[in-house]
């Protein structure tokens, strides 16, 4: 069986959807906050679905498993700013997944971020020296050394996946923390102009949700012990660049409106 912790959300749903067509047995662990239960609408009847957040996995007597793919992890920055105490939720759900793990020795796939990067220089790279700077990456460069530890103490195998700026299908229930790819699209479907802080001229790595489930699939499958993985194209995409690919895709002449 494959555990896919926040596996009602916009990455996790991917995951679980891929893992249905290949006849795994799947469970979800998800507490909706940016899940949506129309996510897992077309392969619902093949998986199992269990309401709840990760600090309720000692109480759910889960065995079995093959994998855990840990996505169930609040993943904008703003979230954190808001709430500061996200910070230690995630951590310490994270701890409940890693000794879950540790139980059932199987391999931890999870979900951390290239803003651990903010300030490096181009190309980023794994083994750079990363400094959090803000709570979302105080949380999550905790977790990447929480794995590190669990690695050398029980032999817990993990694969830390440091995503770019992720888009693709079943991101709506994460309303406006949603990757800018998709709140643009929806906008400029409507006529509405998209909004953009700034010029338009920073860029992001933009990746498609079908090539980051690829990604985790394969660390599942691969030989590793205890890495981080970016999970990335290599090409940096301007805001303006996005909206113009969306006005030729929709054949649309909409201008973005500048704050």
């Amino acid at each position: 069986m494959i555990l896919v912790t926040g596996g009602a959300g916009f990455i996790g749903s991917n995951i679980t959807e891929e893992l249905v067509k290949r006849n795994k047995k799947v469970t979800v662990l998800d507490n909706f906050s940016t899940g949506s239960p129309r996510n897992l609408e077309a392969f619902r009847k093949k998986i199992r679905v269990i309401r709840g957040s990760c600090a309720s996995i000692p109480k759910l007597g889960i065995s079995g498993l093959e994998c855990i793919f840990h996505m169930g992890i609040p993943s904008s920055s703003p979230m954190y700013k808001k709430n500061p105490k996200l910070v230690g939720r995630a951590i310490n759900e994270f701890m409940d997944v890693l000794e879950l793990a540790r139980r059932e020795s199987c391999m931890l796939v999870y979900a951390s971020t290239s803003s651990l990067y903010s300030g490096c220089p181009t190309p980023h790279r794994e083994d750079m020296s990363c400094r959090p700077f803000d709570y979302y990456t105080e949380a999550r460069i905790a977790m990447e050394r929480l794995a590190m530890m669990y690695h050398e103490l029980y032999g817990v195998r993990s694969a830390g996946m440091r995503f770019f700026s992720v888009y693709g299908p079943r991101e709506k229930a994460k309303g406006k923390y949603a990757n800018i790819v998709s709140q643009f699209l929806w906008a400029m479907r409507e006529d509405r102009p998209p909004v953009i802080y700034g010029d338009g001229s920073q860029t992001r790595d933009f990746v498609h949700v079908s090539d980051v489930v690829r990604a985790c699939l394969l660390a599942w499958e691969a030989d590793i012990e205890c890495e981080v993985i970016n999970v990335g194209t290599g090409k940096a995409t301007t805001f303006n660049q996005v909206v113009e690919m969306i006005n030729e895709l929709l054949g649309k002449s909409i201008r973005p409106v500048y704050l």
